[in-house]
């Protein structure tokens, strides 16, 4: 499958990458992308970069070595009420906001129904573009329910081809994403391929995720970030874009 954007990446800003945001864009050129997005964790993340770093993306080119660049965050979910750690104020101006659950970050007790309501809370907000590695089994999930609520939301739910690698941290990925992508074939949700690369060597490598789309032969049409254009459509963000 031939995918046009990553849509999940870091870079030395985030405190625990390893390239500049030049390199990122350089070797997603290098590998023939259109665009990448730059998705920088959000200040609740211990080691990542201070809110102004996202106050001032406004002054970063769009463009680099022939790439679009779409910069944006990693939010942090905090709680079950679905609270996340940048104000709309910043949101709105950034190109795309993925939102995720990180052991360090989320003060509520870890049981299905806290963890589904964050997200389903979450997924209501104007920024929140898509949900992030909700495939931990650390942060047990109702899949059902997640998916029905990105239907409801516009939201689009990642498959991470990190969390899939057999060296990971996350616990029971494979299982629960294929839970989650199956549910998503079933009631027609769109998803996304990230990479989470922290290291340019890494970026829109996924042979992890597409395992996961050939065990459920997951129709292409249902991938958003297969086109630049098709990604740009799909999220929040896209109608300011």
């Amino acid at each position: 499958m031939r995918v046009e954007i990553d849509t999940h990446t870091h870079t030395l800003a985030s405190g625990h990458a390893y390239n500049t945001l030049n390199e990122m864009a350089q070797a997603a050129a290098d590998k023939g992308l259109k665009g990448l997005a730059i998705t920088e964790h959000a200040p609740e993340m211990p080691g990542t970069c201070h809110l102004f770093y996202f106050q001032n993306l406004r002054i970063v080119p769009r463009k680099k070595y022939g790439i679009e660049l779409l910069l944006g965050t990693e939010l942090n979910i905090m709680n079950a009420r679905g609270e996340i750690d940048l104000p709309d104020s910043v949101l709105e101006r950034l190109d795309i906001a993925i939102a995720s659950i990180h052991m360090p970050c989320f003060k509520d007790e870890r049981t299905i129904d806290n963890v589904t309501a964050a997200y389903e809370k979450v997924m209501e907000h104007p920024y929140v573009d898509i949900i992030g590695h909700p495939d931990d089994g650390r942060f047990p999930v109702d899949m059902k329910r997640l998916v029905k609520k990105a239907k409801e939301t516009g939201t689009l739910l990642e498959v991470n081809n990190s969390s899939l690698r057999p060296e990971g941290f996350r616990e029971n990925t494979k299982e629960n994403c294929l839970e989650m992508v199956k549910e998503c074939k079933a009631q027609g949700v769109m998803i996304v391929l990230g990479s989470d690369s922290h290291v340019d060597a890494d970026i829109a490598e996924y042979p992890y995720a597409e395992e996961i789309l050939r065990e459920t032969d997951f129709p292409e049409e249902l991938v958003a970030n297969v086109s630049l254009e098709k990604l740009k459509a799909c999220i929040k963000h896209g109608k300011k874009l």
